[in-house]
């Protein structure tokens, strides 16, 4: 029997393997080495400038390859229309240039007039909506740039001289060549806001950080608020879409916050316990009609301490019936029905001097509640209902009851820190465990995770922080920390919390000493066209898509963007490789970039910038001017 030698056979196999291994150590090196370099490609950065801006001063250095990035191969969307890889919006006609798609003059007609409800919300259906562009009137300007802004503005950007006419007395508004001038007057204060908030500031204090949120219900030009800034004193100015024509246009084009709204038959959009203090200086709301159902709406949204400061009819009747054109019999009893309704919701009047009554709120519902027992059983305390929630939610004529306290000196939902302490303190919601999920710790970390991010974007953007952008919008704002990341910066932030997010966390954002609404983003927002300069977009298209129709989302972005303004979207990439698609079509420029973390995160940012066009004046054009 031949003995087999395979001695040459064991060694052939070990070289074989000895050869594998040190090929797979190869492959690594390559792999590591090319990663390496892709990282470090990643690092260079592809600017996009704004149209029509300063290359040298408006850069924005997006954070990505020098090559745009492109996931369209890689990442399959069932997306219906993007079946047609060119997708093109035409501009509207320009009798849509100041549309206002809820707040429709032609569309409010339809609705009942008791209460004003046709004034409210009346959003058009699916198929009433606009699928193209609102144009900027021609000639249309950059605004000025904040300070300058609150007093003036440039008349082609709002062309309506009503105003400068009906008002011009009262020193609302005047023409000054192709400018707008606002000297601060108001129909109670013609000879100025600030002189007219100094006259507050001895009442009641305004300057030591415990009043830092206000609303103005009917507010004109906003002067007030605009002269309330001064103060560290934050404000929410509204008025409705009436016979006084673009008056919150104005307000936000001056750079002062405002919204399209009223005092009807709905609780306004904001939560329970929100402002310090609310004001109406001839804001003609009727508070002795109705039950009094609109100073139950205004106890509801104020602070427990909070104020109500109230100028013009029917206070300091006896000096003024005549000026009025009122009786003294019709001016005296409007008074006692208000004066009746305020002891009925345990408001304590403060003063009354010359031509201003302030009234405060308990600090919470104690002795309240024993009075009610006693003497006033009308109006009674509301039994059911969040009181946070406000987004197409009716009024009642109750009393929106206060978190219960133990001892009569203790606050109802806890005590607030004056500001500028409160922005960064735990909110009383979040520490006394009103959200589900939420706790001090989580709400000190998203604070810093914002402050991480806003600074990110400010390595991209270089005037985010320079003042170019003025009225910025957060569409889901969450605890709020995109906006306090700008607390030193000369902006303002829209804080939007979408009406049917997992938490109702708008309560939180005003604890903090910010301002903010409730939206629902498959409808269009309370303002004008062309009102605000930055919109950010965290999540928004994630959590809409399946709701409605992105593309309507996106139109609506456009319409209340200025020309030259910017939308940063953070997004899952799937979802940003949709809007992309759409928004080339739309006269944006835009640039998909990495997570801040890197380029492994799915979640990425799309920064888009809004080209300058206007519409042309011919009627009846759908065409615009590039």
């Amino acid at each position: 029997m031949v003995k087999e030698y395979n001695a040459p056979n064991r060694f052939y196999q070990f070289y074989s393997q000895k050869r594998s291994v040190m090929q797979i150590i190869a492959l690594l090196v390559l792999c590591s080495f090319f990663y390496i370099l892709g990282v470090w490609q990643n690092t260079y950065s592809t600017p996009i400038i704004p149209p029509r801006l300063d290359c040298s001063k408006y850069k924005i250095d997006v954070s990505s390859s020098s090559v745009s990035l492109d996931f369209e191969a890689h990442h399959m969307l069932e997306v219906d229309d993007m079946s047609n890889s060119n997708i093109s919006f035409a501009p509207c006609d320009m009798k849509y240039s100041e549309y206002t798609p809820c707040e429709d003059p032609e569309r409010s007609l339809k609705y009942d007039r008791e209460m004003l409800k046709y004034r409210e919300r009346h959003c058009p259906e699916k198929q009433e909506l606009l699928k193209c562009l609102i144009p900027a009137p021609p000639g249309y300007k950059n605004p000025f740039s904040w300070p300058k802004s609150r007093d003036f503005a440039w008349f082609s950007n709002v062309p309506h001289r009503e105003l400068s006419v009906e008002k011009a007395v009262q020193n609302w508004i005047q023409v000054d060549g192709d400018k707008f001038h606002f000297p601060g007057g108001g129909t109670m204060f013609p000879h100025g806001a600030d002189a007219y908030i100094e006259n507050i500031n001895k009442l009641i204090p305004l300057t030591n950080g415990s009043i830092r949120t206000a609303i103005d219900t009917g507010c004109g030009v906003a002067s007030w608020g605009a002269y309330l800034l001064n103060r560290n004193i934050l404000s929410m100015s509204f008025a409705p879409r009436d016979s006084h024509e673009a008056q919150v246009q104005f307000a936000l084009e001056r750079g002062v916050p405002a919204m399209i709204g009223i005092m009807a038959s709905r609780r306004l959009p904001y939560p329970a316990r929100a402002f310090d203090m609310a004001h109406c200086s001839r804001c003609l709301i009727p508070w002795n009609k109705y039950d009094g159902i609109f100073l139950m709406e205004v106890d509801r949204i104020l602070r427990p301490g909070g104020y109500w400061i109230l100028s013009g009819p029917p206070i300091n009747w006896k000096k003024h019936h005549n000026g009025w054109q009122r009786t003294t019999e019709d001016l005296k009893q409007e008074q006692d029905e208000i004066e009746d309704i305020a002891k009925r919701l345990c408001w304590k009047k403060v003063v009354e001097r010359v031509d201003l009554a302030i009234w405060q709120k308990p600090t919470n519902h104690l002795n309240c509640i024993k009075i009610k027992a006693r003497v006033f059983k009308v109006p009674p305390m509301c039994e059911d209902g969040n009181p946070d929630s406000a987004w197409y939610k009716n009024s009642k004529t109750c009393i929106t009851p206060l978190p219960q306290v133990k001892n009569i000196t203790d606050i109802a939902g806890g005590a607030l820190e004056k500001w500028p302490q409160r922005l960064t303190s735990v909110p009383p919601r979040i520490s006394s465990g009103s959200i589900p999920g939420i706790t001090a710790k989580s709400f000190n970390q998203d604070t810093q995770l914002w402050k991480a991010r806003v600074s990110y974007y400010g390595s991209m953007i270089g005037e985010l922080h320079k003042g170019r952008y003025r009225n910025i919008m957060d569409m889901n704002a969450y605890l709020g920390g995109f906006a306090a990341a700008f607390v030193n910066d000369p902006v303002w932030v829209m804080n939007v919390v979408p009406s049917d997010a997992k938490h109702n966390t708008l309560g939180v954002i005003y604890e903090r000493g910010l301002i903010g609404t409730y939206q629902n983003w498959c409808e269009a927002f309370s303002t004008y066209p062309r009102t605000y300069d930055l919109i950010h977009a965290n999540e928004v298209i994630s959590m809409y898509q399946n709701r409605c129709d992105i593309t309507d989302i996106l139109l609506e972005m456009d319409r209340i963007l200025r020309p030259d303004g910017i939308v940063i979207f953070r997004d899952d990439v799937d979802a940003l490789v949709k809007v992309k698609h759409i928004i080339d079509g739309m006269r944006w420029k835009s640039q998909l970039t990495n997570h801040e973390s890197g380029p492994l995160h799915r979640q990425k940012l799309l920064i888009a910038v809004k080209q300058y066009w206007t519409g042309t004046q011919k009627e009846g054009t759908e065409l615009g001017n590039s």
